[in-house]
C-alpha cells in the first residue's frame, strides 16, 4: 500500500485506540466509515481519511487557507527543510506505538519519522484542509481535527513521542498524552531563520528558546536541543511559497509585501535556521 493509496482506508487500529470522544471522552470504535462511542456520539471519516472531532467552528485567521496549505506543500517537497525532517527522524528514531504530531499541518514531518520508526502517527491540526494531505501522508498516519489549545480527545498516557513543529505548545496535554519517560521534540524557528527575507516574514523572538523552557519546565525536561542550520538558494517562486505558507500570508495586503514578491525576478541564498528541542516527560 502507497502512502497515496492510505487516504482511502480507515484510520489505523492503533490510532483509533487512543483517540477519545470529544462529547463525553469515551472510548471510539471505528465502524465503517464512523467513529461512535458507546454514548451514541459518532463522527464520519471524510472521504480522504481524516476525522473531524470539533464540534464548533474555528475564527477567521486561525486555521491554514487552502492557498497556504498548497504553499507549503510545494515548498516541502522542493526540500529545502529536509535537513530539519531529518534531524527530527533521527532524535525520535526510538519513537514505538504511538507519536502524535501536535499541529501537524500536511504530515510532512510525521510521515518522516514514522519511516525511520515501527510507530504509529496520529496527526492533529486544526486545518482540516492541511490534514486531508496528512491523512494520505503515510500508511500508518491518522489525522483528527482538533483545536490544539482544547483537551485533547486522546488517552491518558497513550504516546511515546510528541513531535511539535512550529505549532502552538499545550504543556498540560503534552505530559497528559505521554506515557511516563515519554519524549517531547519541539522544533522553532531560530533568529536567523529566513532573515534574508525581512519583514515578508515573522520575526523570531531572540528569547524564545529561554521562553520555550520556561513554559515546559513545569511538565518536562530539557534532555537535549540542536541547531540546524543551511543556505539554500531558493527562486522567486519558492521565495514566495515560503512567505504565503506562512502566517504573513494572512497580511500580505499591508503594504507593499505584495508588490515586493511581485517584483522578484533572480533566485536568492537564503538561511533556513532551526532549533530542535528534546524533553522528558518528569
Amino acid at each position: 500500500m502507497t502512502a497515496s493509496d492510505h487516504g482511502n482506508d480507515p484510520l489505523p487500529p492503533r490510532v483509533v485506540e487512543a483517540l477519545r470522544c470529544s462529547v463525553c471522552a469515551e472510548p471510539l470504535q471505528a465502524v465503517d466509515r464512523t467513529l461512535c462511542c458507546a454514548t451514541g456520539h459518532s463522527f464520519d471519516l471524510a472521504r480522504q481519511g481524516y476525522v473531524n472531532l470539533l464540534h464548533a467552528r474555528i475564527p477567521a485567521g486561525t486555521a491554514d487557507t487552502a492557498p497556504m496549505v498548497a504553499a507549503r506543500a510545494d515548498f516541502l517537497a522542493s526540500g529545502a527543510y529536509r535537513p530539519l525532517a531529518d534531524e527530527l527522524a533521527r532524535v525520535c528514531a526510538d519513537a514505538d506505538g504511538l507519536v502524535i504530531d501536535a499541529g501537524a499541518g500536511t504530515g510532512y514531518y510525521l510521515a518522516r519519522v514514522l519511516d525511520a520508526s515501527a510507530a504509529f502517527g496520529l496527526a492533529l491540526d486544526v486545518s482540516a484542509v492541511a490534514l486531508r494531505r496528512a491523512a494520505r501522508a503515510h500508511p500508518r498516519l491518522g489525522a483528527a481535527v482538533w483545536n490544539l489549545w482544547e483537551p485533547w480527545p486522546v488517552a491518558d498516557e497513550v504516546a511515546s513521542v510528541v513531535l511539535n513543529v512550529f505549532a502552538p505548545r499545550n504543556g498540560p496535554e503534552f505530559h497528559r498524552v505521554l506515557r511516563p519517560g515519554g519524549l517531547l521534540t519541539v522544533a522553532s524557528p531560530a533568529p536567523d531563520h529566513l532573515g534574508e527575507l525581512g519583514d515578508l516574514v515573522l520575526s523570531v523572538d531572540d528569547r524564545k528558546e529561554e521562553r520555550l523552557d520556561g513554559t515546559l519546565g513545569e511538565y518536562f525536561a530539557r534532555t537535549g536541543r540542536t541547531e540546524v542550520r543551511r543556505t539554500v538558494e531558493l527562486t522567486p517562486g519558492q521565495i514566495r511559497q515560503a512567505v504565503e505558507m506562512g502566517p504573513t500570508a494572512f497580511h500580505l495586503d499591508r503594504g507593499d509585501r505584495r508588490a515586493r514578491l511581485d517584483a522578484l525576478t533572480e533566485a536568492q541564498p537564503v538561511t533556513v535556521s532551526f532549533t530542535v528541542s528534546t524533553y522528558r516527560r518528569l
